[in-house]
């Protein structure tokens, strides 16, 4: 099979159920996260409390996530990713919807830890069941398409808010009930697909070299990639959380520096960049194949710098919504490489934790970016909370994937990645 084909080859139909739940799954989690970032002022209404002090629970449910990536993901990989990735679906599928009979904040705060446990299980095992599943020369362009579940799910979330708040009139509430219905899909279409081969035949050659997994983990160069990636991770999820989680707060915020639009104008911005996170997700993620996983991301965060003042400063709507559009084609165009970068520096012995993990730690280091740009809106204005919370980002960024190592095209499956990852 020549190269041009194998990058052509279609998928199986086990292969498309596969990937088509993990995004779904990406999706769901998305959409019920970006609910809370257009209500958290509703519910801070309703429950008398200050927005800042309602915005801890994004940070809530991010702390929780390395305890569910750690959990699901060490199942996994004992007994293989379909039975957990279902059962971790249908916990915070229930979870999420009792969101919507919340008594007041206590209650709905238990509920959002509880749902970042299971929310932390989903993005490991989803993309380590995908990514082992996809034909080798297809990684980048389905690497983007799976990771922007995540920037269609805060598409949903724009689109739900618009209609279920400012169309319907309905209360916040009514989201988090919504939030059952992907979750549910993509539960439907999990239970029809196969157990992962390449888990199967690691499972089967730790068996016959008598090794563990234990002794994987704690491999010291297993370890020192560990660390680096939970940096790297850091660093991306405070690139995506600064440039989306207070934004839509600050188009409408009539003080603090904010935009001052409508309701709805801010909502349609919010789809309009969300487009634009789609389309560079898809398109780097596909570049990544021809120039590598480290230059493709470098790239975008560089690319990313200049874009700031637009994004942050501009005082009309067209401006707002050219710089936003600009600034998640970049931000999202270096997150569409991850889910193939992350599973491929990943043992397979490993990949039902290890992925997940790293990112859901990084996670959880830059769970405090939504009440800092808060805290910074309140002393300086928004504008400079975006920009001091997202200029540093992305040159670290930059800079930590240029110091790293790649492993793109390696086979799953394969003796150098059952208990190490080869760099370029």
């Amino acid at each position: 099979m020549t190269e041009l084909s194998a990058g052509r080859e279609r998928l199986t139909s086990d292969q498309r159920n596969s990937f088509l739940a993990a995004v779904l799954g990406w999706t769901m989690d998305a959409f019920d996260y970006f609910i809370v970032v257009f209500v958290y002022a509703d519910i801070a209404k309703d429950f008398k409390m200050t927005n800042t002090d309602v915005a801890f629970i994004t940070t809530a449910t991010l702390l929780m996530r390395p305890v569910g990536a750690l959990l699901f993901g060490l199942w996994a990989d004992r007994i293989g990713r379909r039975v957990p990735l279902m059962v971790d679906v249908t916990f915070y599928s229930v979870v999420g919807f009792l969101c919507a009979f919340a008594p007041n904040f206590t209650v709905l705060l238990i509920l959002r830890l509880l749902y970042g446990i299971g929310m932390g299980g989903e993005w490991g095992l989803g993309a380590a069941l995908a990514m082992e599943k996809i034909p080798v020369k297809r990684r980048g362009f389905f690497s983007g398409l799976l990771q922007e579940g995540y920037s269609f799910g805060y598409l949903l979330a724009s689109l739900a808010s618009l209609i279920v708040l400012n169309w319907a009139g309905l209360s916040w509430r009514w989201l988090f009930g919504l939030s059952i219905i992907p979750a549910l899909i993509s539960l439907i279409i999990r239970a029809r697909v196969k157990e992962s081969e390449v888990w199967q035949s690691t499972r089967e050659r730790l068996r016959v070299t008598r090794t563990s997994i234990k002794d994987i983990v704690f491999d010291p160069k297993i370890i020192r990639r560990f660390v680096y990636l939970v940096l790297l991770m850091t660093a991306f999820n405070w690139m995506s959380h600064g440039t989306q989680d207070v934004y839509p707060t600050f188009l409408k915020a009539h003080g603090s520096g904010g935009a001052g639009l409508s309701a709805t104008t801010a909502t349609w911005i919010a789809v309009i960049y969300n487009v634009g996170a789609i389309t560079g997700g898809l398109v780097f993620g596909s570049l990544s194949e021809r120039f590598g996983r480290r230059y493709t991301i470098a790239f975008c965060a560089v690319l990313g710098l200049p874009i700031v003042p637009l994004f942050a400063f501009s005082q009309t709507a067209a401006l707002l919504c050219l710089g936003s559009f600009l600034m998640q084609v970049m931000v999202q165009g270096a997150w569409g490489i991850i889910p193939a970068h992350l599973t491929e520096m990943s043992p397979d012995a490993i990949r039902g934790f290890y992925p997940g993990v790293t990112y859901q730690l990084g996670n959880c280091l830059a769970a405090f970016n939504l009440p800092i740009q808060e805290a910074l809106a309140e002393s300086h204005g928004y504008p400079f909370a975006l920009t001091a919370t997202i200029i540093p980002v992305l040159i670290a960024v930059t800079i930590l994937v240029l110091v790293g190592k790649e492993a793109k095209g390696i086979r799953f499956g394969s003796p150098a990645t059952t208990s190490a990852v080869t760099g370029k």
